[in-house]
């Protein structure tokens, strides 16, 4: 059977970055580098123009940073998914980035291997993240009081089924343990999850986590 192909556009103000990255990714089998970008501010005009299905990210930026970038690229109908690849891996960035819709966070010391293997895990709706990263900033989110309760009062929409799936969800748990946990088909599951991103008013199962992180769940 065929890989699919995974369209990436590459966001860096580094050229050689931006080569490097397309030489590792166009090496990979069902991945084509589309486009490039050398800026936050030429990233719709890139996505018009190849309509990829990853953005891969970079956070520093000197006329519009990665965060803002990110929050554009996510509010678009149909957005392409966004994986942040920085030098940069404080909590205020991975949480920053994580809230404008991102569905990775990489540091560009990552080996290329993990590189490519989580381009094609966001694409196939899986979000990543580094344990160390989800620890730290879940920590820091589950003490602001505020976030705690803004949470709690949006989880409140939801039904006791899709609870029950955005606790699973939070957990990191895949569509297929979800539904064999849960007793529900593949269908019903997406179905839940669907619900439960347009209810919370979210962009991707990345913001399922934290939500619930936020209210002290998972």
């Amino acid at each position: 059977m065929a890989l699919m192909n995974i369209r990436v556009l590459v966001v860096d103000d580094d050229a050689l970055v931006r080569a490097s990255l397309e030489m590792m990714l166009d090496g990979a089998n069902g991945i084509s580098v589309v486009g490039q970008a050398a800026d936050g501010d030429e990233v719709p005009a890139a996505v018009d123009a190849h309509f990829p299905d990853i953005v891969l990210m970079d956070l520093r930026m000197p006329r519009v940073d990665g965060i803002v970038a990110t929050r554009r690229v996510r509010a678009r109908t149909n957005p392409p998914e966004v994986v942040v690849l920085t030098t940069f891996d404080t909590d205020e960035n991975v949480l920053h980035a994580l809230r404008a819709g991102a569905s990775g966070f990489l540091l560009k010391d990552t080996p290329p291997a993990q590189i490519v293997d989580a381009v094609r895990r966001v694409a196939a709706g899986d979000p990543i993240l580094s344990p160390a990263i989800t620890r730290r900033l879940m920590d820091r989110a589950a003490t602001q009081a505020d976030a705690h309760t803004i949470a709690q009062q949006k989880l409140q929409r939801l039904s006791p089924r899709e609870y029950d799936v955005m606790l699973a969800v939070a957990q990191g748990k895949a569509n297929a343990q979800i539904g064999a946990e849960l007793f529900m088909s593949l269908a019903t599951v997406k179905a839940h999850i669907s619900h439960i991103l347009t209810k919370l008013e979210l962009g991707n199962r990345t913001q399922i986590a934290l939500l619930a992180h936020d209210a002290g769940l998972a």
